[in-house]
């Protein structure tokens, strides 16, 4: 109890996260269709500071310390040889950053969907863990036609995250991805960032504040991109479908993964989104002499647009006697409160869990019964243990959840508990839960409980 309470004083915690796109288009042949942007790895925490203290005490070099791994399909027939190697590398903001630029799916695999795998390893060889993706959707080119809403997984819906690429001459070597640096939006080689997509209603030009939308990003809507990190924006801007180099002005079918389109300024139509070089810069069009629908545009102002997607994992090796793999790590997905009062339970709902793994409500160990691989129960711990005498608290009282392993190792989730209490429970919610279904002898005794209390528990994300 008191290494956890001196863990969540101070967490020193290690994160891997993992930035990809949602889909890959199917290699055909000898060729390889790299995936674009390629997948990307953060690695951040002051977990890894500590780790590395740990490990020069010991006498350990610098080089027993030097994270490496290499990522792949989540396939055992891939060979070793069709991975990425990953270099990590210090970034300005402390954090580690590899990418893996050589990975293709082969039209051999015949999956519709697949995940990464990303290995690490120190530099002596231990093994850190494994770690996956989301799922992927393979496809075998960009789709030309009108998306129904059969196909809603390929459009871009809004408040979606989504990653721009740029290719001159259709060249690889030369592709560059909209990104932010220091707060500035720039065209790197090298990385890309994730930005929130939001469909805006198209007010008049002289108001600064736009209201958001629900449904998909269709061609002609006014759209706003958000840097996921900073939250650095761009103006308001008309997003454009691109065919041959050209801006066509009346298509308003929705945008879908890996369609070329351009950026329209809103508050001057003639301006796009362009690049030059590593610069962002605003590009004047011209109208087609042929047709008043179109505007020619130059490359530097075509972009290439897919969705994106993010996973983080974290963990804490600081307090643990950590000798083997820290994977599979557990993540929690949703939680259920069954009962109150002096018997209420808390049902786990996630991926790999494991009779290896205890819940924990802030520095408290609850009791822990695995249900299955995805779904675990315990005993919420009485507020007391928190609060002192609960018939004295006036607010509510909110702790963290967290999976501990056996071996002391800290998975923390992003959800926590909340005590609220509850002067007079309504006659109507009493009556309701006397008549609520009963499913074992277990949940009926909870209800009962529950019809006896008179404060209620909630949980929160």
């Amino acid at each position: 109890q008191e290494s956890v309470r001196q863990y969540l004083q101070f967490p020193p915690d290690q994160s891997v996260r993992i930035l990809h796109a949602k889909v890959a288009q199917k290699s055909y042949g000898n060729e390889k269709r790299f995936f674009c942007p390629p997948p990307c790895i953060y690695i951040s925490g002051s977990g890894w500071k500590l780790k590395q203290d740990l490990l020069n005490a010991t006498g350990a070099g610098d080089s027993c310390y030097r994270l490496y791994g290499y990522m792949g399909l989540d396939s055992s027939c891939v060979a070793q040889a069709d991975t990425s190697k990953l270099a990590f590398e210090d970034q300005p903001d402390a954090r580690m950053f590899a990418c893996a630029k050589s990975l293709y799916i082969s039209d051999t695999d015949k999956r519709k969907h697949f995940r990464l795998v990303l290995k690490l390893f120190l530099g002596n060889g231990q093994e850190i863990g494994s770690f996956l993706s989301k799922l992927i959707k393979v496809i075998s080119k960009p789709s030309q036609k009108r998306q129904s809403m059969k196909n809603a997984d390929l459009c871009i819906s809004t408040g979606s995250r989504v990653a721009l690429f740029n290719r001159l001459r259709s060249q690889t070597v030369s592709t560059r991805y909209l990104a932010v640096e220091r707060g500035a939006f720039v065209a790197s080689a090298r990385q890309w960032t994730a930005f929130t997509v939001t469909l805006v209603e198209d007010q008049h030009a002289d108001s600064e504040e736009f209201t958001v939308c629900e449904g998909f990003i269709c061609y002609g809507c006014v759209v706003q991109l958000v840097c996921t990190d900073s939250g650095v924006a761009l103006p308001p801007m008309v997003i454009r479908k691109v065919n041959k180099q050209h801006a066509i002005l009346d298509v308003d079918e929705p945008v879908s993964q890996l369609h070329k389109c351009a950026f329209q300024f809103k508050d001057n139509s003639q301006m796009y989104l362009c690049l030059s070089n590593e610069r962002i810069i605003q590009y004047q069009v011209s109208s087609s002499l042929r047709e008043q629908s179109r505007e020619v545009l130059n490359d530097g102002s075509c972009w290439t647009i897919i969705g994106t997607e993010a996973v983080e994992y974290t963990f804490c090796e600081g307090l643990a006697c950590v000798q083997g793999s820290v994977s599979p790590i557990p993540v929690i997905t949703g939680l259920e409160v069954n009962g109150g009062g002096h018997v209420a339970m808390l049902e786990v709902n996630g991926e790999n869990f494991g009779p290896h793994l205890k819940v924990w409500f802030g520095n408290v160990e609850a009791e822990t019964m695995l249900r299955s691989p995805k779904s675990m129960l315990c005993v919420v711990p009485d507020v007391s243990v928190f609060s002192g005498e609960w018939r004295w608290l006036r607010h509510p009282i909110t702790v963290p959840l967290s999976l501990i392993r056996l071996d002391g190792l800290i998975y923390r989730s992003t959800f926590s508990f909340t005590y609220t209490p509850e002067h007079n429970t309504p006659p109507q919610a009493r009556g309701a839960l006397q008549n609520a279904p009963e499913s074992d002898t277990l949940i009926d005794f909870i209800h009962q409980e529950f019809t006896r209390t008179n404060f209620h528990l909630f949980m929160q994300n």
